[in-house]
């Protein structure tokens, strides 16, 4: 009986479900399409800030810091194997290790960094995409400033302490002392140094997700270090990983802010839509209520069409926002578009969430219209 009035109701009512289902489909598509590619930003946010390089050197204790930042390395050097320390502890806020070996030479009256490179880890155990590149026994890469003066390029042979290597890659600019060195693969640099087994530093990523009250990250940090190299210590570039935790923190507070408006527009809307049906109907409610019709059960008629609003904008809607967010995305995100992919979890939420929205959006205004009494409805018509 209840559904077919309610059917009723939206067959003579059409302009008013259709205006009603516009704005619920507009909502849900709109947090769907906002949330797939708000997961995409954060996706490519977290690459592109990756790729600001790594914020984290772990060098040894004793190493003169003002000798550090003047020459760009330790003038100590500690045991290679002091990276696979990391491997035995979980949830560290370490990650992307790559343990080096850095020393200045003389070459080509160039003062020159050679710097030897070990293949990452992760103390995880999740793969992840390196964040340097991979080198190859005799083979180098070159920094910008040396490949300019000595006019080198990719395929060229040259000697380097008396072993020969092949140029895989003359780098792009830096603006830093990253412009004068030379890249190879750790275990041949060490020997080339007379230093095998031994590396001066562990570049690292720190991975710790903050909170808003958490500015600093170092004491943790250090607090960690301790735990698995205590004869190590820390270093941190908080210029990079600030401008990491400000684009996170960014995202995610103009997300919230993004959604609770376009939730408070869309209850107005569909306040509105059924304050003014409520309104427009009170003459039939009004007769209803006199042949004897409850109160719940006229409440139930529009609830129920409420109800039924919700869940077909919310199929509506998540349809929309998927297709455009699948559409779009991979034209805005170009580094994670791969990545994209529709959320089906989304679509449970929407067809729960959108249905009990419209219906706590309906319900003010339908109480107010089916609690007047039928008398004062039916002798002002």
């Amino acid at each position: 009986m209840i559904i077919r009035l309610i059917i009723k109701e939206i067959v003579y009512k059409k302009f008013n479900f259709l205006l009603a289902l516009l704005g619920v489909s507009f909502a849900v598509a709109f947090f769907v399409f906002f949330f797939t590619a708000n997961e995409a930003s954060t996706r490519e946010t977290i690459r592109l800030t990756r790729d600001m390089g790594y914020n984290l050197r772990i060098i040894p204790k004793d190493t003169d810091m003002n000798i550090f930042w003047t020459t760009g390395y330790s003038e100590y050097t500690m045991p290679e194997d002091y990276v696979d320390r990391f491997l035995q502890f979980k949830d560290f806020s370490f990650a992307h290790l790559t343990a080096t070996l850095q020393k200045k030479i003389s070459w080509q009256n160039k003062e020159v960094i050679l710097t030897g490179i070990a293949p990452e880890i992760e103390p995880s155990g999740i793969k992840r995409t390196a964040m340097i590149f991979s080198i190859e026994p005799a083979q180098v890469y070159v920094g910008f400033e040396l490949a300019k003066d000595l006019q080198l390029k990719q395929g060229d042979e040259i000697e380097v302490l008396g072993k020969y290597f092949s140029i895989k890659k003359t780098l792009s600019e830096t603006g830093s002392i990253d412009d004068i060195r030379i890249y190879g693969t750790l275990a041949e640099f060490q020997e080339m140094v007379d230093l095998k087994g031994r590396i001066n530093e562990i570049m690292a990523l720190n991975c710790l997700c903050l909170s808003p009250d958490e500015n600093d990250p170092l004491p943790m940090l250090r607090e960690q270090l301790d735990q698995v190299l205590p004869e190590a210590k820390v270093v941190m570039n908080t210029t990079i990983a600030n401008a990491r935790e400000r684009q996170r923190h960014m995202l995610e507070e103009y997300f919230v802010l993004t959604t609770i408006i376009v939730i408070i527009v869309i209850a107005i809307w569909i306040g509105s839509l059924a304050m003014i049906n409520a309104k427009e109907r009170e003459k039939e409610t009004g007769i209803l209520r006199a042949t004897g019709h409850s109160v719940l059960k006229i409440s139930f008629i529009f609830l129920g069409k409420a109800l039924i609003i919700g869940i077909i904008g919310a199929i509506i809607g998540y349809t929309i926002g998927t297709v455009t967010a699948l559409k779009l995305g991979p034209g805005i995100f170009m580094i994670t578009k791969n990545s994209m992919k529709p959320i089906y979890s989304l679509l449970a939420w929407a067809i729960i969430s959108a249905p009990v929205f419209t219906m706590l959006s309906s319900f003010i205004p339908i109480l107010i219209a089916v609690m007047k009494d039928p008398a004062v409805t039916l002798r002002k018509e």
